[in-house]
């Protein structure tokens, strides 16, 4: 662990109450967001403070480049991913996050952003646990 990831990270309100935690990468938290419309996962560095990209060292920005790699290749696997949208706005959240989304033609909100697409389609709790499973096993 860096000098900077300590005990002093907090996750934002808005990201616990949005995603449910996968696993912790060597950086960052793996989050898989609450949405039934899109396979969704977000990273969230563990450095108390970072907001922006240019908040991380070095070497810190090469293990999220890392983690973006090994997410991305896992969600262009699935089913009737055609495209993969990568993005870290934080105009909203200010916390340091990066949203890996997997789209399609037709799929909820194509061809625009997911953002403000319509209301999240939460998954049943059954659901939503089934699927944390499948990415842990994934990132094994």
């Amino acid at each position: 662990m860096t000098e900077a990831m300590t005990s002093d990270f907090e996750l934002d309100t808005r990201l616990a109450a949005d995603s449910v935690l996968v696993a912790d990468g060597p950086l960052s938290q793996i989050r898989l967001m609450n949405d039934g419309r899109f396979p969704w996962i977000v990273l969230v560095p563990r450095v108390a403070g970072a907001s922006e990209w240019i908040d991380l060292d070095g070497g810190q920005q090469r293990l999220l480049l890392a983690e973006i790699d090994q997410i991305s290749r896992h969600l262009k696997q699935k089913p009737n991913v055609t495209k993969l949208n990568i993005g870290a706005l934080g105009n909203i959240v200010r916390q340091l996050h990066v949203h890996l989304v997997g789209r399609h033609e037709g799929d909820a909100a194509w061809p625009g952003p997911v953002w403000g697409s319509g209301p999240a389609q939460r998954l049943d709790s059954g659901v939503l646990a089934e699927r944390v499973e499948i990415w842990r096993q994934r990132l094994r």
